[in-house]
């Protein structure tokens, strides 16, 4: 799958940065994000490697736990820039049963740049864990894009797309119990294929501009996707809240002390 969205030189940039990074901190998964996972890369888009890490447990135990701020790394390595940020697995754990779709899609992405032996176990955890509380996180999310969207002037084919690719990713969340994120792969199944037009354009750079009769069409035709999350919120057969949480406890005491016994 990464070979099919990113150049050997982009992946080469991405597996150097990693290696660096996995010998600070122990990755349980690491996955692509933004652009290149939405669908809609242009040539000067950058790499967004978003990672879920655990801690050594003695340091949890200990007088000097690790800090509670998380890693992040910003560097362009030979000509590729590259966007690290990691966060430790349970703050993580915490976000995924409040409907965190940022951390879902870390877990259950299909753009896995490093996984773990404890990832194909806690994917099945995650999905377990997925519930009605997805809406209220992509809605706010996709609210906030389309705040920026307007303070551009209804300019930018990316903030568009983030609208979208917000609202269609979880309505697809709601109504399949699925986490995509690939924006080409959502925008027929619900309805938005002329949407096309908005992957052409931000394909052609990361500051792409909507012609206006373009912008104009779309202001008018945005507020359907905030309706469509909202209809699948009403039909969507997963539970209010996760029914897990207590399965999801005792996975991370159990990740916890074969650390320590490691």
């Amino acid at each position: 799958m990464i070979d099919k969205v990113l150049d050997p030189k982009q992946r080469a940039a991405a597996a150097r940065l990693l290696d660096e990074e996995s010998a600070a901190r122990r990755h349980v998964v690491v996955s692509l994000s933004g652009a290149h996972a939405y669908g809609f890369p242009s040539p000067d888009s950058d790499l967004d490697l978003k990672a879920i890490h655990v801690a050594p447990t003695e340091r949890l135990l200990g007088l000097s736990p690790p800090p509670q701020s998380a890693p992040d790394r910003i560097e362009v390595l030979d000509g590729v820039e590259v966007d690290y940020s990691s966060n430790e697995i349970q703050p993580a754990l915490v976000g995924i049963l409040q409907g965190n779709g940022n951390f879902i899609e870390r877990v259950l992405s299909r753009f896995v740049l490093r996984s773990s032996p404890e990832h194909d176990s806690l994917r099945e955890v995650v999905k377990r864990s997925l519930s009605r509380r997805v809406h209220r996180h992509y809605r706010g999310f996709a609210t906030g894009q389309l705040r920026e969207w307007e303070k551009d002037g209804f300019r930018s084919a990316k903030k568009l797309l983030y609208v979208l690719r917000t609202t269609l990713t979880g309505t697809h969340a709601l109504l399949t119990g699925e986490i995509e994120t690939d924006v080409t792969l959502l925008l027929d199944a619900h309805g938005f294929a002329a949407a096309s037009e908005l992957v052409e354009a931000k394909r052609r750079g990361e500051k792409s501009e909507l012609a206006p009769d373009v912008a104009e069409r779309w202001k008018g035709t945005v507020g359907r996707a905030f309706d469509l999350l909202d209809s699948a919120l009403q039909r969507s057969a997963l539970p209010d809240e996760p029914s897990n949480a207590a399965e999801v406890d005792a996975w991370l005491v159990t990740l916890r002390r074969a650390s320590l016994v490691g």
